[in-house]
């Protein structure tokens, strides 16, 4: 299976094609038999294309490419001399790219993209439907949801609202939009094929529309739009063996989006939350063991001490059912709601503890940088279930376990809080991001490297 990103490509523009939507007719009231007369209203979602396809952009790149400098043979004067290279190596190159985007708010001129369209670019274009051309402005971006917002200056735009993607149903039906191949506006149709797809390693925070609706390179960026004419996703990725579509494809849900539009409208950036909590995901064998009333949620399995969450009064073997009254399935369900809340916010958990639910406010602090939640990799490694972790600050480089729970899968395999991992198959990692990236690009089996005081540990991950 191939997970695919759209960015960082230059499509060859052809000649615009006419588009055909196929709507089912269960949609509409008028049954059309054999030996019926033509109906007297065509069905076509016409109207809402073009409703909604004023407020969608087409969103290209320049930057350079810096491949060629990062070649050591480059740094050799032996190798120039030999082969005539330049000094300092082969010039970067230009490197282009094609996305799309949506406009959320016509007055200021924002944008709603992918971080991975504009990555990287040192210009961004703009065309919007009508031909216009702008030079856009990065206002933010936020890798771990893929979300990135621009501004341009313009007159007369069309902007879509902001549905709430925690009504959509599977089933609904959606239409993409936008920009595949370079082909310009492009609209699709499907149906929301699941919902909170995770575990995907596309981003660091993964709540996934599935939807069935064609989506292909270019794509990136473009809405994903209800039947209302409101944005409920912003379609990011598919599942591309053959390069193509397939019919899986994923969004970033409006719920998400907006989350973080409104972090990079008021910071610049995307200031991550945590209140002290390790947590796996509780499932119906789990709550059999535990006794427990619910088959979902996500288990509290240790508390830092001092953390926000410890002076709340959340205890090790709480159940988290809800935040803010809107419930919560799993361990990565919670850590997206909690990540991405402000910090210093309060929030309301609804908490089930010894048969009884109740709630507790929690102030939400901030998250050390590039510490990684422990549901996370527990649904990436489920050896590593109650621990988590955090980018060592000490004279080793390494990821320093914070905590580990009593009687979890990490202390089983001889993790103890307080251990510094420096390496993952002998390749070494200085942060968070490196260990969770080595973690994914591991065979079944990895073999972790450890620094325990003045003793060094080998512990291998099943």
């Amino acid at each position: 299976m191939q997970l695919s990103q759209f960015a960082g490509k230059k499509w060859l523009a052809v000649p615009a094609m006419a588009l055909a939507l196929a709507v089912p007719v269960a949609l509409f009231p008028t049954v059309i038999g054999a030996q019926t007369a033509a109906p007297t209203t065509e069905l076509s979602l016409a109207p809402l294309v073009a409703k909604v396809t004023p407020a969608v952009v087409s969103v290209a790149t320049r930057g350079k490419s810096t491949s060629a400098e990062a070649n050591p043979f480059f740094n050799d004067p032996f190798f120039r001399r030999f082969f005539e290279a330049p000094e300092g190596g082969v010039q970067p190159r230009p490197r282009t790219g094609a996305g799309s985007g949506v406009i959320v708010d016509a007055r200021r001129g924002y944008i709603i993209t992918n971080h991975h369209v504009i990555d990287g670019a040192d210009e961004i274009a703009v065309t919007l439907k009508d031909g216009r051309e702008f030079t856009a402005k990065k206002v933010g971006s936020d890798e771990g949801t893929d979300i990135a917002l621009l501004q341009i200056d313009a007159k007369n735009l069309v902007d879509l609202p902001v549905g709430d993607s925690a009504n959509l149903r599977v089933g609904d039906y959606v239409i993409a939009i936008g920009n595949p191949f370079g082909l310009g506006h492009t609209v699709t149709a499907g149906i929301v094929s699941a919902l909170g797809r995770s575990g995907l390693n596309i981003e660091g925070y993964e709540d996934f529309i599935q939807t069935d609706a064609s989506i292909n390179p270019g794509n990136s960026g473009g809405p994903l739009v209800n039947i209302r004419g409101e944005i409920v996703g912003i379609n990011s990725a598919i599942i591309a063996p053959s390069g193509g579509n397939v019919g899986i494809g994923f969004a970033v849900p409006s719920q998400m989006m907006k989350s973080v539009m409104d972090q990079l409208i008021e910071h610049g950036e995307v200031s991550r939350g945590q209140i002290g909590i390790s947590i796996s995901s509780l499932n119906p064998a789990m709550a059999s063991n535990l006794g427990l009333s619910v088959n979902e949620g996500a288990l509290v399995s240790s508390v830092v001490k001092d953390s926000p969450a410890d002076r709340a009064g959340i205890k090790a073997g709480d159940v988290v059912t809800a935040v803010n009254g809107s419930p919560i399935r799993d361990a990565t369900a919670l850590r997206n709601r909690v990540g991405l809340s402000r910090t210093g916010s309060t929030v309301t958990l609804s908490v089930l503890r010894d048969g009884r639910s109740r709630d507790i406010k929690v102030t939400i602090g901030k998250a050390p940088e590039s510490e990684v939640a422990s549901a996370e990799d527990a649904e990436l490694r489920p050896a590593l279930a109650g621990a988590s972790f955090a980018t060592a600050d000490g004279r080793v480089k390494g990821v320093s376990v914070t905590a580990v729970a009593t009687g979890s899968a990490a202390e089983r395999i001889n993790l103890r809080t307080g251990d510094i991992i420096v390496s993952v198959n002998r390749k070494p990692v200085e942060n968070v991001r490196d260990f969770y990236a080595a973690l994914k690009g591991s065979s079944r089996q990895a073999v972790l490297f450890v620094k325990r005081g003045d003793n060094d540990v080998l512990i291998v991950l099943p």
